[in-house]
């Protein structure tokens, strides 16, 4: 019985890895064609979002807060998210000033799937809809692999900009169906490229470009859309090691 196994296993061995690879060299051109296709749909019909729902997180500061003042400015409504409560005050005021008809602040930490779930339940029963889900809170931390004494605050890192991410759009999906919305998520060029000193936020935009990568396999009869933004450094308080949920 173990040779007839080992058999099986040896010539599944054999087969398996051209048979994939043929399928993959079918496909796989098929799939970037079509991506091609739907970002050149998408680059010559603008959209109006005037409105539109949006919820941002990571809205207090750097790039969060400009996104939700672009967003005023195209006259969306908007859900501003971010664990540091006391700074969202002075966001909400400025949207409103930029143009926003109506404008909601939450306190909330992404990492905390609870949270996720309760902002995004909260947008829903105040707007009864959501168009845009922008992932924008993440969180860096900046020392070199061997100098690190305590991995707590990097499994944080991941739990921040990881699942953080991941809980938001799961409940987010169902709405963004409804809509035929679009995800927002905030990676960054370090995704793709090695850089010193930052092993762990590298590794967590990288998983966060595979993630969204994926999802669009999975979803993508959905009509949801999903934009993946890779910036590379910007100053604001992540890129001075500041906490930014």
């Amino acid at each position: 019985m173990a040779n007839h196994i080992d058999v099986i296993t040896n010539i599944m061995n054999v087969i398996v890895p051209p048979f994939m690879l043929i399928v993959l060299l079918l496909v796989y051109p098929l799939y970037l064609i079509y991506k091609f296709i739907n970002f050149i749909t998408r680059l010559l019909t603008s959209e109006n979002v005037a409105g539109k729902v949006v919820l941002v997180t990571g809205a207090a500061a750097g790039i969060g807060e400009q996104i939700s003042y672009e967003y005023a400015r195209r006259r969306a409504r908007l859900v501003l998210v971010d664990v540091r409560g006391d700074l969202l005050g002075r966001v909400v005021e400025n949207v409103r000033s930029f143009g926003s008809s109506d404008v909601i602040a939450i306190t909330a930490d992404v990492s905390k799937e609870e949270d996720c779930k309760r902002f995004v339940d909260e947008a829903i029963k105040h707007f009864h809809r959501l168009d845009h889900l922008v992932n924008n809170a993440g969180l860096a931390r900046v020392k070199l692999f061997e100098e690190i004494q305590n991995f707590s605050d990097f499994s944080y890192l991941l739990d921040v900009n990881l699942w953080g991410v991941a809980f938001g759009t799961y409940y987010a999906i169902p709405h963004l169906r409804k809509t035929k919305g679009k995800i927002i998520v905030m990676a960054s060029s370090v995704g793709w490229y090695p850089f010193p000193r930052f092993s762990f936020y590298n590794a967590s935009k990288a998983a966060l470009i595979t993630f969204y990568e994926t999802l669009r396999t999975e979803i993508g009869n959905s009509n949801i859309g999903i934009t993946i933004v890779t910036p590379g450094l910007v100053k604001s308080a992540l890129s001075q090691n500041e906490p930014a949920k």
